[in-house]
């Protein structure tokens, strides 16, 4: 069973630049998206669907802005649009579909890059979701957990960590938050496999960034332990172009 996780940065603009094609060559099970930037008025359901999927969207409610979506080849028994926090829920963060199987979220964490006023938003997330999974995880103990968490956890995840030190997405109360979210019961499906530097799944589109992969890893698959004797592999595809993300391709057995 396939999972994709990626960050389109506006799903109008990566469907004129072909991602239908990737999508049906790549035949994944579930597509989670973050960024959709559109409302489901201003974009035709019907060319996922004509692709086998069923579509649940959670846009933001200021227009190209935010959202997020998953993309279903199976039967779904329940969907949640949010976790009951408007100020989060105002901005389309958290899409969760339950299967007999397991539970899916689509997650795009806030960004604290303007400082301030969205670092502290970005941290009042942080806090709050851990508590939504906390509990979540309590009734629904197989969770798969994908998306942009706007975080690199390791040194290893950032190409220049010295200069970064002071970065909003590599500040230690972040990675201190993704060490405390990791322990409580979940694994880094991609470090589960890979243990080497020079992975990322986000570039700047300033200077060559992409080409000279300067980059940082900050889009994840974690997968409930529970779930760990089902890890089959997990790779980014940084060769996939559509957005300056890029995709993560998650397989269970």
């Amino acid at each position: 069973m396939k999972f994709i996780t990626y960050n389109v940065n506006g799903i109008r603009s990566v469907i004129k630049k072909g991602i239908l094609d990737w999508l049906k060559a790549t035949d994944a099970d579930y597509i989670c998206l973050q960024e959709i930037k559109a409302n489901a008025d201003q974009l035709d359901f019907s060319l996922f669907e004509a692709l086998g999927y069923q579509v649940f969207w959670y846009p933001a409610e200021k227009k190209g802005y935010s959202g997020v979506a998953i993309l279903s080849k199976h039967p779904v028994k329940r969907v949640q649009y949010g976790f009951g926090i408007h100020k989060y829920d105002s901005e389309g963060r958290l899409i969760q579909i339950e299967t007999d199987d397991f539970t899916l979220l689509s997650v795009y964490m806030p960004s604290g890059t303007r400082g301030g006023e969205r670092q502290n938003f970005k941290e009042d997330w942080l806090s709050d979701f851990y508590d939504y999974i906390s509990a979540l995880k309590k009734i629904s103990p197989r969770l798969i957990i994908s998306g942009d968490y706007n975080i690199c956890h390791k040194a290893i995840d950032i190409h220049n960590p010295t200069k970064n030190l002071n970065s909003s997405g590599f500040l230690p109360q972040e990675r201190e938050w993704m060490d405390k979210f990791e322990g409580s019961g979940f694994i880094d499906a991609f470090r589960f496999f890979n243990k080497e530097p020079h992975h990322y799944t986000w570039w700047s589109t300033r200077s060559g960034a992409r080409e000279k992969n300067l980059g940082w890893r900050i889009d994840y698959h974690f997968i409930s332990n529970e779930l760990q004797d089902r890890l089959q592999r997990c790779l980014i595809l940084n060769k996939v172009p559509f957005s300056d993300h890029c995709p993560l391709l998650l397989e269970l057995n």
